[in-house]
């Protein structure tokens, strides 16, 4: 007779940072439709109990799942107490992605893949994603100021929607390397309208 071996499970504290660890870790390789509470709790090494005592319901995962990307994923505008490179290097700098070594399909943005993941607009998960999104394209445009563009709101949405095409035709083709080609773009952007500051010709 075969002995059978329950699955293992770790107790103590940092439960909850787990579960957000193997959610990021399932969610971005495999999409959270595709993601059960019962793969989390496995790989997170908790039981379901625990799990839902933390997050009582997926959607709440989600929310917390995303939210604990925004600020590791939002460009950081250049500040006095904070050196950095210059503003135009910091626009372009959210097209040099740094895919880990690794067999895992590329995945893009988890936002963008949560919004069509969840296509309901008034879902909760989704309106994260669009605020997000929105979010994103607001912190280039400060950025943008600090560069001197004239126009900053136009430049960062510019550049917000060459990032979010750059990240869903990289998901297409399972490859970072459409980023090269939206960097070189964004180059031509960023430097056309920096050109375009200054005083008028007579």
């Amino acid at each position: 007779m075969t002995e059978s071996h329950p699955v293992r499970r770790r107790r103590g504290r940092g439960a909850r940072e787990r579960i957000l660890k193997a959610a990021t870790q399932l969610f971005m390789a495999q999409g959270i439709n595709a993601t059960g509470m019962d793969q989390l709790s496995t790989v997170a090494e908790v039981s379901k109990r625990t799990l839902y005592t933390h997050f009582p319901s997926k959607d709440e995962l989600v929310g917390a799942y995303l939210q604990s990307l925004v600020d590791a994923l939002l460009p950081v505008p250049p500040s006095p107490d904070r050196p950095t490179s210059s503003p135009r290097e910091q626009l372009l700098a959210i097209f040099d992605w740094k895919r880990p070594e690794t067999t895992a399909p590329f995945r893009g943005c988890p936002f963008l893949n949560v919004s069509a993941e969840v296509p309901d607009p008034g879902h909760s998960a989704h309106q994260l994603a669009a605020a997000y999104k929105r979010e994103f394209a607001r912190r280039l445009a400060v950025v943008a100021r600090q560069a001197g563009v004239a126009d900053p709101e136009t430049l960062g949405e510019q550049l917000a929607l060459l990032f979010d095409g750059a990240a869903a035709r990289g998901t297409a083709l399972n490859s970072s390397h459409t980023a090269a080609c939206a960097r070189s773009i964004a180059e031509s952007l960023v430097d056309a309208a920096l050109a375009g500051v200054g005083p008028a010709s007579p």
